[in-house]
């Protein structure tokens, strides 16, 4: 990982969401999908931790070489003032952060899930398993019109997409856990990806288990440092053996896991079923301070 000052080259609102584009090429080389950035806040005790952000691209050549891109989420201090950031101002970055994901050797058929802004990290991935010949597959969704991200995007990036609105503004009435099977029937998804709500993803993942898909999910949970050091971003993992289970962090051992063996009753105990929204566009991440 490396730390750097970084200029935002542009910035535009996409829905409720704003993407910040910056120039950051020791970044933008070693990203891959699922991982992250850590964006410094201003001083002062609201500011105190930095806001992770999921990679939502990053051109490594080309016009754009050297470039790094992220969603927020603009609600809550931190967030709002990442979101009003200006062309030609700077951030200070570290990153790429945490455990992407991994493409499948032998299967072609990957179905993409995503709710709200958990799809930013999922079209990364979908531009590289497109490029490496894999059929891409997705459901997307949102409470409203808004706040599906890009969807367009979504409809240019894969073979067929079904998207949801809980109020019906946009595509059919519903959530993803609707469309998802139909989608992974039509589709013959051979291997599911996953980001959005923890609650959706213990779905998801539960889905996935009855019909027997492999499946990889990038997890939400609290996260401080970014760095492993905090311990505030723990999930309970079931070891591969059987003999029990380990505490790992979402923020180096993840954001990325196998959902199989993960301890979702453990995990999410008591938590409401409406979680709060992850900031800025990081699926790794639960909540924080704005």
């Amino acid at each position: 990982m490396k730390r750097v000052r970084a200029e935002v080259l542009s910035t535009r609102k996409v829905g409720a969401y704003h993407q910040l584009t910056v120039v950051a090429p020791e970044i933008a080389e070693k990203a891959r999908p699922g991982q992250f950035v850590a964006v410094q806040m201003p001083e002062g005790r609201e500011f105190l931790l930095r806001r992770h952000l999921a990679i939502h691209d990053a051109s490594r050549r080309g016009g754009w070489a050297g470039t790094v891109e992220f969603v927020v989420d603009p609600a809550g201090p931190g967030r709002t003032w990442l979101a009003s950031a200006r062309a030609h101002s700077f951030l200070d970055l570290i990153g790429p952060l945490g455990k992407g994901f991994a493409h499948p050797r032998h299967l072609t058929n990957c179905l993409l899930v995503a709710e709200l802004h958990g799809a930013a990290t999922l079209y990364f991935l979908a531009q590289e398993l497109v490029a490496a010949g894999k059929r891409v597959d997705m459901v997307i969704g949102a409470e409203t019109l808004e706040r599906v991200l890009k969807p367009i995007d979504a409809k240019r990036l894969s073979q067929t997409v079904a998207i949801v609105t809980a109020d019906g503004t946009l595509g059919d009435r519903g959530g993803v856990m609707d469309a998802l099977p139909e989608a992974a029937e039509r589709s013959k998804a051979q291997v599911v990806y996953a980001a959005g709500p923890a609650r959706t993803l213990e779905r998801i993942a539960a889905f996935c288990k009855e019909r027997g898909l492999p499946s990889q999910m990038a997890l939400e949970e609290r996260m401080g440092c970014g760095y492993g050091l905090c311990q505030t971003c723990v999930v309970p993992v079931a070891r591969k053996d059987g003999s029990g289970y380990d505490n790992l962090r979402t923020c180096i051992d993840g954001p990325v896991f196998n959902p199989a063996r993960v301890l979702w009753d453990r995990w999410l105990g008591e938590r409401p079923t409406m979680l709060p929204t992850p900031p800025g566009g990081l699926p790794a991440v639960r909540a924080w301070p704005g």
